[in-house]
């Protein structure tokens, strides 16, 4: 187990919320020329365009956008998930869509529930991580109860081998019905859960990233690699306009 992950696995769950809400540092004020509009492909929508990227972050949107939009966040994050409320709606239909704007989900990983959910949305296809990160964020109370409620069973859990910890987490956690109602069976969320080798990248790029790129809390937003000051969409999208997307 490498250091990181033990980190991960053992992280308190009082983290979830300590991680949450912390404000990004402008490195300098970004402006840029008004950028056109870029036509999808003939029958397609830019929203509907997914990219893994070499990050381990998921892009939707023309690959080639002039403003790349990136967001570190947590899926156990509160904050993350008001951005998810408040902000997917206008950013994907005024901007991705427009093919201006690309937008690429990354997560940063706060506990082991966080590390188990982070496993489930890429458990499916990759046009599903967004749209089933979406689901999380906007149920995230309800998802997350069972873990607080039952903190005692989730610490028994990771004393298991390294391939039940997260199986038997997500039964503690109620993980299975609830991506089983979004398409998630739970035989295929079992065997991803199971698999140590590809939940332990996930962990080890979360530390990685935020180690190199200093990122604090989440949500984090970068713009063509720059940290910008907003965690929310009030204070993102004038940002997203003074970069060209306007």
């Amino acid at each position: 187990m490498t250091k990181t992950l033990r980190f991960a696995l053992a992280a308190p769950l009082a983290l979830v919320l300590a991680a949450c809400g912390s404000e990004s540092s402008e490195t300098g004020e970004i402006e840029g020329e008004a950028v056109d509009a870029v036509p999808a492909p003939d029958g397609q929508s830019w929203a509907d365009t997914v990219t893994v990227t070499d990050m381990d972050g998921y892009m939707i949107g023309n690959p080639d956008a002039p403003i790349k939009l990136v967001e570190y966040a947590s899926l156990t994050c509160p904050t993350c998930a008001r951005f998810a409320a408040e902000g997917m709606e206008p950013l994907v239909s005024e901007y991705v869509n427009s093919g201006r704007v690309s937008f690429e989900l990354r997560n940063q990983i706060h506990g082991p529930h966080d590390l188990a959910l982070a496993t489930l949305v890429r458990c499916a296809a990759d046009e599903a991580f967004i749209p089933l990160s979406d689901q999380v964020f906007a149920n995230q109370q309800q998802v997350l109860t069972p873990i607080f409620e039952n903190q005692g069973a989730i610490e028994q859990s990771l004393n298991l081998p390294p391939e039940q910890r997260l199986v038997r987490l997500a039964e503690v956690g109620g993980f299975y019905d609830f991506f089983a109602a979004r398409g998630l069976s739970e035989d295929q969320a079992r065997q991803c859960l199971a698999d140590e080798q590809a939940y332990t990248t996930i962990a080890d790029n979360s530390t990685r990233q935020s180690d190199e790129l200093n990122i604090q809390g989440t949500p984090t937003f970068l713009i063509n690699g720059q940290q910008v000051d907003a965690n929310s969409w009030a204070a993102l999208e004038p940002i997203l306009q003074r970069a060209g997307a306007r």
